[in-house]
């Protein structure tokens, strides 16, 4: 019977291995629970469905952060703090991972045009922090964390992503993809 998780599993065993080494050898952050949470963050946003997940009460899918800021505001108790640290996620993917989409993203006949990703980021990651919730995704110590070190975390996302790159077709690595 096949495992159709396996491969899922793999890739997060990829990136969490990619964010353990270049978080400590490069940053000296030795912070398991911070490191998981980026893993994760990268295996979840693999979709763009994920990365695109928020939708406002009539179902609509918001794809710009003044969207998914307005939606925050709509929103009261756990459904608030998941729109929140959903912000900090956006923001933290595109500002580490993918800095060149930022011009795109906020692009002159865009809502975002004028914001500031970094700075809504932090603060999102803060707010979700200290809503308490029943259930804990993201324990809010590992989100307040994220709002503190938000500008490292998103410089080791950069790096990460250029350790992936250069590993891109090394074979050692298609082996352990596969496997």
């Amino acid at each position: 019977m096949l495992d159709r998780h396996a491969p899922l599993r793999t890739l997060r065993r990829f990136f969490a291995g990619l964010t353990e080494q270049t978080f400590q050898s490069q940053l000296g952050v030795a912070d398991p629970p911070l490191l998981d949470y980026i893993a994760e963050l990268l295996t979840r946003f693999v979709r763009c469905e994920d990365i695109f997940s928020i939708r406002n009460l009539t179902g609509k899918r918001l794809d710009q952060l003044a969207g998914m800021l307005a939606e925050a505001q709509q929103r009261q108790g756990e459904a608030r703090r998941k729109v929140h640290r959903h912000i900090g996620d956006f923001t933290l993917f595109w500002t580490g991972v993918y800095p060149e989409m930022l011009e795109r993203l906020r692009g002159a006949d865009r809502q975002d045009s004028m914001l500031d990703y970094l700075a809504h980021g932090k603060r999102s990651y803060y707010i979700a922090s200290t809503i308490p919730v029943k259930k804990e995704a993201a324990p809010a110590d590992v989100l307040e964390r994220l709002s503190q070190q938000f500008e490292l975390c998103a410089y080791g996302l950069g790096q990460v992503r250029q350790e992936w790159e250069r590993r891109d077709g090394d074979d050692a690595v298609e082996s352990f993809l596969i496997n």
